[in-house]
């Protein structure tokens, strides 16, 4: 598993540059402040995170024309994310109520994480693993920082 580090761009921004272990840009994690859309760029790549419909309840991330993964968030109730990926379910989830770490799962056992360096920053690390490609892990980063975005805006 490859920690990756998601640190924001600027003060107030909700763009974020993801630094592996060895302090290298693999990355960006970019949410808009217009209807909760963004992208992640990866490999020098964009690709685009919208959702499916205007007030759908999930996102697909896209490139080159085509979805590669898509997230539905079944309750407005729980933090937590059911994506397919090309053949494969996942599941991204708080940890608990209580904290604002997510947890991907894989069937039921847990693959992964999206975690807040401190109480109040934006600042994260993400251990999630390599196999994944890297613009899915973006997208699992993305909708943890979507998620940890509208409880700051509810509090």
């Amino acid at each position: 598993m490859l920690m990756l580090k998601v640190m924001p761009k600027r003060w107030c921004s909700w763009d974020f540059a993801v630094v592996d272990d060895r302090g290298q840009e693999v990355g960006e994690v970019k949410l808009s402040a217009w209807r909760e859309r963004g992208s992640v760029v990866a490999g020098g790549l964009e690709y685009k995170v919208s959702r499916e419909r205007a007030l759908g309840t999930s996102f697909v991330l896209e490139g080159a024309g085509s979805a590669i993964a898509e997230a539905v968030k079944r309750s407005v109730f729980r933090r937590a994310f059911a994506i397919v990926h090309g053949e494969k379910e996942y599941v991204l989830r708080a940890r608990s109520a209580w904290r604002r770490e997510m947890v991907l799962y894989e069937d039921l056992t847990k693959i992964g994480s999206v975690a807040p360096h401190s109480a109040f920053g934006r600042q994260a690390r993400a251990d999630l693993p390599e196999d994944l490609p890297l613009e899915f892990r973006l997208f699992v980063i993305w909708l943890a920082l979507i998620l940890w975005e509208r409880q700051q805006q509810s509090a």
